[in-house]
């Protein structure tokens, strides 16, 4: 299942059952931006709107917009692990990043 995304941004969706509608955030934030609907178009037409008034918001006052992700990822592994993957990377003929990226987003 693919998330709701718009111009870089991703929604994450929650029910509420007290409220009886769903309730919506820019994902990979933190700048809070929320958004509801009782429907998935509503969800999808209050999702645009949140990120271009998140957008405008940051251009009236001047501020740098918050990007979801940077792709830049520091990880921890055991030492063996690391050894294994500079391995394999380099029996592809690939650099370590490009490996790790390449597996990555086939596991996705």
């Amino acid at each position: 299942m693919k998330p709701m995304s718009y111009k870089g941004y991703s929604a994450r969706i929650e029910y509420s059952d007290e409220d009886g509608c769903f309730i919506g955030h820019i994902a990979g934030i933190r700048d809070v931006v929320g958004f509801h609907g009782e429907s998935v178009s509503e969800m999808r037409e209050a999702f645009i709107e949140a990120v271009d008034d998140y957008l405008d918001a940051c251009q009236r006052i001047g501020k740098e917009p918050q990007k979801p992700y940077s792709g830049k990822l520091s990880l921890r592994i055991d030492p063996e692990l690391h050894a294994q993957t500079a391995m394999r990377a380099e029996l592809t003929g690939k650099s370590i990043n490009q490996y790790v990226a390449d597996t990555l987003r086939e596991a996705l």
